[in-house]
């Protein structure tokens, strides 16, 4: 995969809009032959010729252009940003997707066509041993790379690369101290909206930045959560303290579109605002635990099963597709723990 150039070469680079930019050198031959494409469209601004995307369209440049052509890697990947936008996965996985199948491409720098199931590997090995790339990570890219070449391009040999076992890692979980710490941190009614509104419903950061004033249901004690992971809509519970402070915010801030509007008119507030509020309101709390957004999501699913809540019931009020994911919280409850009568104690009690 060419990224260098002849003199007379042409250079096939990606463009907004799903637009293919052509840039040509001057010469009257091949931008005669660039002549020929239908829907071709000359920008002044960016001194190349602009032609419609379609999935045919590197083979026609190709067969146009012949040796001359030099195409640059992200364009090759137009094709999975289509399937993944007609396929409407969000914003967020599109990026990532896009992301590493680039890093990929010009890592083992060969077209797509090219690719062999050694070079897979072979990314793979270097991710985990150079890079040193967490398990979750590295399923992200083989998740990546296997939707690419197996959906889009329909090769089957992607489907030969094993799953890494997953690193069996625990929340890290506040008490309700630190949390009732963090909470009356914030002095901005904002901020201190928000972040109790993300424990008291167990809400993932992404959606809690979402929310729109008709998502709250004070009569029946509900937060309606739309389109969220997996594009599944659900209910959670609405805590009356937070819908007392969600009150005087709404006095106070009177948001439109967004329940939580950003800095910029009719946008919502962005997940790094929200990561900066959390930060600041641990440092002024006094908590010096590694935590983030999340885990004041982890400790509400932590803090209701000690509360003798059914899993069950936690399962859906946080949107999780399997039980085992919501299993994981009764390792870090402290009930069952806490019942446990030490062999130690039980010793020193019957010796003295």
């Amino acid at each position: 995969m060419a990224r260098g150039g002849k003199i007379n070469s042409v250079k096939i680079e990606f463009g907004k809009d799903n637009k293919v930019k052509i840039r040509v050198p001057y010469n009257q031959e091949l931008i005669n032959k660039v002549k020929t494409i239908s829907g071709r469209r000359w920008n002044p601004e960016e001194k190349c010729w602009e032609v419609p995307y379609d999935g045919d369209l590197i083979s026609k440049l190709q067969t146009l252009f012949g040796e001359n052509i030099v195409i640059e890697p992200y364009f090759y990947l137009m094709a999975l940003q289509s399937e993944l936008l007609i396929r409407k996965y969000s914003r967020r996985t599109i990026r990532a997707y896009i992301k590493h199948n680039m890093d990929f491409l010009l890592f083992i720098d060969r077209k797509p066509d090219e690719i062999k199931n050694e070079d897979i590997k072979k990314y793979l090995y270097y991710l985990v041993e150079q890079k040193k790339v967490a398990t979750s990570t590295l399923n992200i890219v083989i998740n990546a790379l296997k939707f690419y070449y197996g959906e889009v391009l329909r090769k089957k040999f992607i489907y030969e690369v094993k799953r890494p076992k997953r690193d069996k890692k625990l929340p890290v979980v506040l008490s309700r101290e630190e949390v009732h710490k963090i909470l009356n941190a914030p002095s901005n009614i904002k901020h201190k909206a928000i972040l109790m509104l993300i424990y008291s419903a167990g809400l993932r950061v992404g959606e809690g930045v979402k929310l729109k004033p008709e998502d709250i249901d004070s009569e029946r004690g509900l937060i309606h959560i739309k389109g969220s992971k997996g594009r599944k809509d659900r209910y959670t519970v609405l805590s009356q303290a937070a819908l007392k402070i969600l009150r005087k915010y709404y006095e106070q801030c009177k948001p439109r579109e967004w329940l939580f509007e950003g800095a910029k008119p009719g946008r919502n507030i962005t997940v790094r605002t929200v990561q900066v509020i959390f930060k600041q309101a641990c440092r002024k709390a006094g908590i010096d635990k590694n935590v983030t957004v999340h885990t004041l999501r982890h400790s509400f699913a932590t803090h209701l099963l000690e509360s003798g809540v059914d899993l069950r019931y936690i399962q859906e009020i946080l949107g999780h597709k399997s039980s085992k994911t919501t299993e994981i919280y009764t390792h870090v409850s402290k009930t069952s723990l806490t019942n446990i009568k030490n062999p130690l104690d039980t010793i020193l009690e019957e010796n003295t």
